[in-house]
């Protein structure tokens, strides 16, 4: 199943998550009123109706308080799971290769740098992602996991979490927390009334009343709905139990196709089975985040929300049998295995496919000096022998890319591992400190030349200080020499630490780097890609609940955007007019086989992509499919895909809510 389809099904879990909910409530509503009516109002119309009312009501306003409560998108559920938020600059050692790991995953994945955050006081192992979107999504694990796992046992829980990033459960996990807390809200109600009616609440006071037994029957009343709230919550976790259950075995296989070795999460699911914690967690509200977790919040229940354990491993090693346990745990330590022990390094994969879109040459050309008619390729040494160039033949399709939406596979994380591993230390360290972080950005846009970056340089130093000013200078210095695939990743990594400034400074870096990208008039391309993938990743971050919207406008509602962003497209890879509207034809034909669209590009191509983007963003998914496919037969018309082109279609999947890991492949 692909992303596109995932997303389809989980739009569907959605809608049914809320007919169930709907049934719950109606089943509440009917018990309550039967027990009103043989306890307080009697058989009567019209007090029945209102009282069937009024808890419609108390569940709505509960249900929207608590999601509203979640408004913060994935950090607000960490906040309250009592996490700790792990800092882009951590000198803890369990940490470091923490972020290490999940910084890997995010770049082959195609999706923004999670926050952090660590359970200290849980032993056990288990971990989640929460969320609206990527662009808010937090990935929270034990310390459990820290202590008791090697790296490959962490990196393949922590690819489990991010096949629900990638699968849209983080959204359905959110809405099912705010769904049972209203329904639990009649259990409380009961509890009250109970313990109201035990201490005497409803008697006479001596001027006249309903008498003694008044207080009996407020407590009978509050054992009732007890009751009825206990319903409601059985129901509640068996709705619980069937939405996560199918994900987390869907999460397991990911994880494997992912990371191609089941060795890393059977050994994390070996080592739950077998340490006494196993993934029992402690925290008070645990039961409300069961259906997220990597593990069952509890050692057993009767509404599991995970498949047994041995079944999850015999799913990943079908010999697997219960008894190798105890062997596999003395093997382990008598390998010397110490979960303590940290290499950052050490299981790294040496340079494989990162520059697979791109052909050995002698030189390279220079983007940021090119026409955005005809932008070349970005500036940059080569590694690994392999220099940019600015188109290499290379036989990419529509359908192989658009297969690997969503669905990043071995390659996809070996070369986000090299990509990582080959961002300078300095810069990588910069773009982890929460000023250096706004330098990278800044520097990422400044021009080549030495009167522009002056000027640009200023703008900086106006908006904020001399010594941001002077940072900025100085990082720019640092990329010339800069792989052009490492401009992204490296700005990926700073996003984190921008995202956690004061709103009024973002507000600020986003003026600013707006003001430095049309310091020389002209805009070019990278610069745009940049500018966008900011306003996606991390603006949209502030206002995680609002800034999602499910999508519903049909592709062919949205025709002239996409023939705007097609057309556009294919005016920058192609040298000239006639190139360009076949690679035009070809992309809508691919898209809306059926209409007959006329090659044209708008006269403002920054105002043109941003009224289509805006308006492809609403796509269904099968709208974003077919968008893509068109992009990509734009893009591989003449043969050439270059570095530019690659990192405009990153971009655009990027704000269409479609993550594309770092290789174009050549199929699917």
């Amino acid at each position: 199943m692909d992303f596109f389809a995932r997303e389809a099904k989980v739009r569907h879990s959605s809608r049914m998550l809320v007919l169930l909910f709907a049934l719950a409530v109606l089943a509440i509503v009917i018990a309550v009123d039967v027990v009103c009516a043989f306890f307080l109002v009697g058989f009567r119309p019209g007090p029945l109706i209102g009282i069937a009312v009024a808890v419609v009501v108390l569940i709505g306003l509960c249900s929207a308080y608590r999601v509203a409560s979640l408004a913060g998108g994935g950090a607000a559920v960490a906040r309250e799971m009592h996490a700790v938020q792990v800092p882009a600059d951590t000198n803890n050692p369990q940490w470091r290769r923490l972020r290490n790991v999940i910084e890997e995953v995010a770049i082959a994945s195609g999706v923004p740098v999670p926050e952090i955050y660590v359970m200290q006081n849980e032993a056990a192992i288990n971990a989640f992602a929460a969320g609206y979107t990527p662009t808010d999504a937090v990935v929270c694990v034990t310390q459990g996991c820290l202590d008791k796992l090697n790296r490959d046992e962490l990196q393949g829980v922590i690819a489990h979490e991010f096949s629900h990033v990638l699968n849209g459960d983080m959204r359905l996990n959110i809405r099912l927390m705010g769904l049972l807390f209203g329904i639990m809200v009649i259990w409380v109600i009961g509890r009250f009334l109970m313990w109201g009616g035990f201490w005497g609440v409803g008697d006479n006071d001596g001027r006249g009343g309903r008498g003694r037994g008044s207080s009996g029957q407020v407590a009978l009343a509050g054992l009732a709905l007890l009751a009825i709230g206990a319903i409601g919550v059985f129901f509640g976790r068996l709705i619980q139990a069937a939405v996560s259950r199918q994900r987390e075995s869907l999460a397991d296989a990911s994880a494997v196709q992912f990371t191609r070795q089941t060795s890393g999460i059977a050994g994390a699911l070996k080592k739950i089975a077998v340490f006494e914690e196993g993934s029992a967690l402690q925290a008070p509200r645990r039961d409300e985040v069961r259906h997220m977790l990597f593990g069952d919040a509890e050692a057993s229940s009767l509404f599991a929300t995970h498949p047994p354990i041995i079944e999850r491993i015999q799913a990943l090693e079908p010999g697997f049998k219960p008894e190798e346990l105890d062997a596999y745990v003395k093997q382990w330590l008598a390998a010397g295995g110490d979960p303590n022990h940290i290499d950052l390094h050490a299981d790294l994969h040496p340079w494989e496919r990162a520059v697979h879109d791109f052909a050995r040459v002698d030189g390279d050309a220079d983007i940021r000096s090119t026409p955005p008619a005809a932008p070349g390729q970005a500036r940059g040494g080569a590694i690994g022998g392999v220099v940019p160039t600015r188109g290499a033949e290379v036989a990419i399709t529509a359908a192989a890319v658009s297969a690997q939406v969503g669905s990043p596979g071995i390659n996809h994380y070996q070369a986000a591992s090299d990509l990582h591993a080959h961002i300078p230390a300095t810069l990588a360290a910069a773009a982890h400190d929460p000023r250096g972080a706004l330098a990278i950005v800044f520097a990422l846009a400044i021009s080549d030349h030495p009167d522009l970056m002056a000027q640009q340089v200023d703008t900086v130093s106006q908006a904020f200080d001399a010594s941001l000013a002077d940072a900025t200078r100085s990082l720019a210095t640092q990329m010339g020499d800069l792989h052009p695939m490492l401009r992204l990743p490296l700005a990926q990594l700073a996003f984190p630490a921008l995202k956690r400034r004061p709103r009024p400074q973002i507000a600020s870096f986003v003026t600013t780097l707006d003001a430095i990208i049309h310091a020389g008039g002209d805009v070019d391309l990278d610069e745009y890609c940049l500018a966008k993938l900011v306003q996606a990743q991390v603006v949209a971050a502030l206002d995680p609940s609002a800034s999602f919207k499910p999508g519903t406008l049909k592709l062919a509602a949205a025709q002239d955007e996409l023939r705007d962003l097609v057309a556009l497209v294919a005016h920058f890879g192609n040298d000239d007019d006639e190139t360009a509207q076949r690679a035009f034809q070809a992309a809508m034909q691919e898209a809306l086989p059926n209409a007959s669209i006329m090659y044209a590009v708008p006269d403002d191509w920054q105002a043109g992509l941003d009224r289509a983007l805006a308006a492809l963003a609403r796509l269904t998914p099968e709208g974003k499919q077919l968008t893509v496919r068109a992009l990509t037969t734009a893009i591989a018309a003449d043969g050439k895909v270059t570095v530019a082109e690659s990192e405009m279609l990153r971009v655009v999947c990027a704000v269409l809510g479609c993550p594309l890991p770092p290789l174009l492949c050549d199929r699917p």
